[in-house]
C-alpha cells in the first residue's frame, strides 16, 4: 500500500495576508519548501515528522514565498521528533524546530494556541487545513498561501474507508480524520506539516492521504479521507520540550 505525504490544498482559496500569522514554510538546504508549519511559542515550530528530510531554515511572516516583504528566515537550531515515529503512515507523526532566538509577535507574525488537554473533535466539526502545497493532483506547489475548509470525519467512518479500499488496514494510533473523502476539498503533496484549525487553535497536523502512484496522491478526488496527527494526545510530550527536556 501507497501513502503520500500532504502537501497540497485543494479546491481552496488564497488566505488573507492578516490572517493565519502563525504559518511557517520548512525549507531544506537549498532554499526550497518541503512542508508547512506553524509557530507553536517563541522559539518553537511544530510539524510533521516525516518533513524531517533536511530542514534547514523555516519562514515566518509571508503567506508569499517569492515575496521578500517582511519575511523572516530563521536557521533552524535543533529539531525534536517524536521518539516513537517510524515511518509515515505508523502514528506518531510530530516534530519540533527549535529556533536560535525567540520571535517576539508583531503584525505579520503570530503564536497559534495548542490544546491544553486530550479532547476529541465531534464527526462533522468545521475546521481549516492551509498550506503552499499543490492545487491538484498533477499540479505544482504554490506560491500563496491557500486555506480550505473540511469537516471532521469519525474514527470508524474513516477506519472503514481505508480498509475498503486497502483490505486490512488500520489507522494508526492518536490521528483525526477530515475532509478528502466524499468532497473534493482537502490536502495534496506540499502541505506536510501544516495546521488543521479548529475555532483558533491547531488541533491536527498534516500526515498523509493514499497514492495512486509512487509519490502521487490522489488528491482532487480521494476515496479516502486525509489524516491528521492528533495534537492533544501529545500534550505531556510538548510540554517536557517546551520546558527544556529532549523528545
Amino acid at each position: 500500500m501507497l501513502l503520500v505525504l500532504g502537501s497540497e490544498i485543494i479546491n481552496g482559496q488564497i488566505a488573507p495576508d492578516n490572517e493565519m500569522l502563525y504559518m511557517a514554510s520548512v525549507l531544506d538546504n537549498r532554499g526550497y519548501h518541503i512542508c508547512g508549519g506553524f509557530l507553536v511559542s517563541e522559539n518553537l515550530v511544530m510539524t510533521a515528522a516525516h518533513c524531517d528530510v533536511n530542514p534547514r531554515y523555516v519562514v515566518l511572516g509571508n503567506h508569499h514565498l517569492r515575496s521578500d516583504t517582511d519575511k523572516s528566515v530563521i536557521q533552524i537550531a535543533d529539531k525534536y521528533k517524536h521518539p516513537y515515529y517510524r515511518k509515515v503512515g505508523s502514528g506518531y507523526d510530530i516534530m519540533l524546530l527549535k529556533l536560535p532566538t525567540l520571535v517576539q509577535p508583531n503584525k505579520t507574525i503570530q503564536f497559534i494556541r495548542l490544546p491544553l488537554r486530550e479532547m476529541t473533535l465531534k464527526e462533522n466539526e468545521k475546521c481549516q487545513v492551509a498550506g503552499w502545497g499543490k492545487i491538484n493532483t498533477y499540479g505544482n506547489v504554490v506560491d500563496d498561501l491557500r486555506v480550505v475548509d473540511v469537516s471532521v470525519i469519525g474514527p470508524q467512518v474513516c477506519q472503514n474507508a481505508w480498509a475498503q479500499k486497502v483490505p486490512g488496514y488500520k489507522l494508526p494510533p492518536n490521528v483525526i480524520c477530515a475532509g478528502g473523502y466524499n468532497t473534493n476539498k482537502g490536502f495534496c503533496q506540499g502541505d506536510s506539516g501544516g495546521p488543521l484549525v479548529y475555532k483558533g487553535m491547531a488541533v491536527g497536523i498534516v500526515s498523509y492521504n493514499k497514492a495512486i502512484g509512487e509519490n502521487l496522491g490522489q488528491c482532487d478526488y480521494p476515496d479516502v479521507p486525509n489524516v491528521y496527527t492528533d495534537i492533544s494526545k501529545y500534550v505531556n510530550w510538548f510540554r517536557r520540550i517546551l520546558q527544556g527536556g529532549k523528545s
